[in-house]
């Protein structure tokens, strides 16, 4: 079972560079209402900041396809962008160079993921931001890493584990990993083939909707499986009010 893997020197880089943020005391919240407002008031600018940057790289792809179409050259520069892209998405280019089949690949894993989806498991994995790991290391999703000192250890892990519990400097270093994580892990494929077909088909959905579909995809990134989806899935239906 594969259980949430990270990460690259991206993520480091942009922890390193983010200033240190006020975190709220979740544990000091009496009122459950109370408490999930702020955590998802706390939470949400760095989801919303993750999506317009997808949103970005997403019409950098797009226009990659225009030029395919129109059977435009592509500049050195756009080159160098979608061989940065290729290496930040484990999407090798070949010595083809940017051909149709690479940029479809990339569309599937560069795509937004819904709030609800992203909330949600953020409440759940680090306990309403009260976890050990949520306060000691701003890490909102569980995500390990595998280098000595990259994280926190856990106290309850398994005689000959290496993996530790990673150390974010801010929420937006730990959804920026969980992005990442969700988008390019071979774990969250058929949340990908999920997505790519829902944006494919003509019915328009509801962030919310589109949340409870996509959630089917995580069936690997908790050893509970499929009650861990479902988990998730009745935490984006019980939390509507706050979607809207």
């Amino acid at each position: 079972m594969i259980k949430k893997i990270l990460i690259l020197s991206t993520v480091l880089m942009i922890a390193a560079c983010t200033p240190k943020e006020d975190v709220p005391d979740f544990k000091a919240f009496t009122d459950v209402k109370e408490k999930k407002a702020a955590f998802f008031n706390f939470m949400y600018p760095a989801v919303i900041a993750e999506n317009a940057r997808v949103k970005e790289e997403r019409e950098f792809l797009e226009s990659l396809v225009m030029k395919l179409d129109n059977d435009t050259d592509v500049s050195s520069k756009e080159l160098e962008r979608a061989t940065e892209l290729s290496t930040l998405y484990k999407e090798t280019l070949t010595d083809s160079g940017i051909t149709a089949d690479w940029v479809n690949a990339m569309l599937v894993k560069v795509d937004y993921i819904p709030a609800p989806l992203v909330l949600s498991q953020g409440a759940n994995e680090s306990a309403w931001g009260t976890s050990r790991f949520a306060r000691e290391a701003n890490n909102y999703f569980g995500q390990w890493c595998y280098t000595k000192g990259c994280g926190v250890v856990p106290s309850k892990r398994n005689e000959g584990a290496a993996h530790e519990v990673a150390k974010f400097d801010s929420s937006q270093g730990a959804v920026h990993a969980y992005f990442m994580n969700v988008n390019r892990n071979n774990a969250y494929a058929e949340l990908r083939i999920i997505r790519a077909k829902l944006h494919s088909s003509p019915e328009a959905l509801t962030p919310e909707q589109e949340a409870n579909a996509l959630a089917n995809g995580l069936i690997r990134y908790s050893e509970r499986g499929e009650a861990y989806v479902e988990e998730i899935q009745a935490m984006i239906r019980h939390n509507s009010q706050y979607w809207r």
